[in-house]
């Protein structure tokens, strides 16, 4: 009892931390910015260009959003993928938006549940969706980190070498996960009465394949909208930096922490107001169009429920 006590408050206190930190460190890199320079670099986005990136930005939604297939192949229900797309869509925006547990997890047992599934399949559902993203994030962050495409500032307590060490760690869950799905014999396991059963060993290349795509999607829209100068893996090292920052501080959509970090990570290679333009394009693009995309889907979804229990009320 008084570990877990003690576990809680470290928690507490780290989370604290990195929310005074981050404006601190955000307000020290921006204060000689220019930022004449940054609406210069807005204004020079050709509509064209946006307009891919946009494309790009969807593209990432599709590949989130195909989790929720796999998970209809792993648990067996029934929904035709004309109704997962969108719930899985919807739940997406919100959760990059307004934290995992408003559309990670509150949103997606209200949206299943009105579509008729039980909650235990909806808990499978959700737990296939973490780890396809978090697996597939672990295959990648490993690979970049291992062959150390990210440089980090000497000043900085990991350092290259020990960011290396944490790549190879990555890669050994991962591997073994999936050695774990297609060789162990016993296929259900139960941590702190919650029961996970493996997929098979198809299915979970299916889940490292498809999580470590979208990844590497959101990575090329940041790195599309960045000058030429851009090295796109270390664009992508740096991207994975910065959520594991961003999942630590638990602060909503991540502000704050993903402009520290690539402003951080990039001072001196790409000038800050073509990356901070990159930013807040990039924010816009993930971000702010997909959420009023979300909102109006949502908007949908519960008036055809509506629609749907009207209808099965008994006249």
């Amino acid at each position: 009892m008084e570990r877990k006590r003690w576990h809680t408050w470290a928690k507490r206190l780290f989370t604290l931390l990195f929310l005074i930190l981050i404006p601190l460190l955000l307000f020290m890199l921006a204060r000689n910015l220019d930022w004449n320079e940054v609406r210069q670099s807005l204004f020079a986005y050709k509509p064209g260009s946006l307009a891919i990136g946009m494309g790009m930005a969807l593209c990432s939604f599709l590949i989130f959003a195909s989790y929720d297939l796999l998970a209809r192949t792993y648990t067996g229900h029934q929904l035709p993928a004309r109704q997962v797309l969108p719930v899985a869509f919807v739940c997406y925006a919100f959760n990059l938006n307004f934290t995992t547990w408003v559309g990670g997890v509150a949103l997606r047992y209200r949206l299943y549940s009105r579509l008729g599934l039980d909650t235990p399949t909806i808990t499978r559902i959700l737990t296939l969706g973490l780890l396809t993203n978090w697996m597939g994030y672990m295959l990648l962050a490993g690979s970049v980190f291992a062959l150390r495409l990210v440089e980090l500032p000497a000043n900085w307590a990991v350092g290259t070498g020990g960011l290396q060490l944490i790549g190879f760690l990555l890669l050994a869950i991962a591997i073994g996960y999936l050695l774990a799905c297609g060789l162990a014999k016993k296929r259900t396991w139960t941590w702190r009465e919650h029961e996970l059963t493996l997929p098979s060993l198809r299915l979970a290349l299916c889940q490292v394949a498809l999580g470590a795509s979208n990844w590497a999607m959101m990575a090329l829209l940041i790195y599309w909208l960045l000058p030429d100068e851009a090295f796109y893996p270390s664009i992508l090292g740096i991207l994975l930096i910065s959520c594991v920052a961003g999942v630590v501080a638990h602060i909503p959509a991540g502000l704050g922490v993903l402009e520290t970090v690539f402003l951080g990570l990039l001072h001196g290679q790409i000038g800050q107001g073509s990356l901070v333009a990159a930013l807040l394009a990039y924010r816009t693009l993930y971000y702010l169009i997909p959420l009023v995309l979300a909102v109006i889907t949502y908007l949908v979804l519960e008036k055809r429920a509506k629609a749907m229990r009207r209808r099965e009320k008994p006249a």
